[in-house]
């Protein structure tokens, strides 16, 4: 990092910004394998968030990749940069005042690490959609298991690449639970600590 550059100090904090909303602004960060359903769940919630009077914004990875990261490709050291750049960009909304949801594979312990580190943990909150790379393969929405099995797609989690289980997530999604119930089970997690009491 250069040495002329200094951190800007704004008037209008997040702090305020989450007084004028009504509610905190932080991170729920949906991991597991492709397929696992990490994306319809995120939709979901924020659908509901959203209509709860909530600002929110949902982050996937397809659209990062078409997007401000369109210039990585799929290596272990791009799809670390990759998050690391989604952590920030991440950061930055929750200091406009916006509930972020992060729909990613991440599938390694130290990247989640960092992402914890760059967000603050105290603003991360992170769930793991439990689902099994069996039942993962055999939706295939995109065709991708198939691809990667054959393989025309390298470094592919759970087929040439590994996948590291959370832990101690925040929240389990487990496997058979339908949208609608995991919905309503992050829904109960953030009911006391997500607006503001006056």
């Amino acid at each position: 990092m250069s040495k002329h550059v200094y951190k800007q100090g704004y008037a209008i904090n997040r702090e305020l910004r989450n007084h004028k909303a009504g509610h905190r602004s932080f991170v729920i960060w949906f991991t597991g394998l492709s397929g696992s359903g990490k994306s319809t769940i995120a939709n979901a919630l924020e659908r509901k968030l959203f209509d709860q009077g909530v600002h929110c914004y949902t982050l996937d990875g397809d659209n990062i990749r078409l997007g401000i990261n369109k210039d990585l490709s799929f290596t272990p050291d791009d799809r670390k940069e990759n998050l690391r750049r989604i952590g920030e960009v991440a950061k930055l909304m929750t200091d406009a005042g916006l509930v972020v949801l992060a729909a990613f594979i991440s599938p390694l312990r130290e990247d989640r690490q960092l992402l914890k580190e760059i967000i603050g943990e105290a603003d991360f909150i992170e769930v793991f959609v439990n689902t099994s790379l069996a039942t993962c393969e055999a939706r295939d929405v995109k065709g991708l298991y198939a691809k990667a099995r054959k393989g025309e797609i390298p470094n592919f989690t759970g087929i040439s690449a590994p996948y590291e289980k959370p832990e101690n997530p925040t929240i389990v999604i487990e496997e058979g639970e339908t949208v609608a119930n995991a919905v309503e089970k992050l829904l109960l997690y953030l009911k006391d600590s997500l607006f503001l009491n006056d």
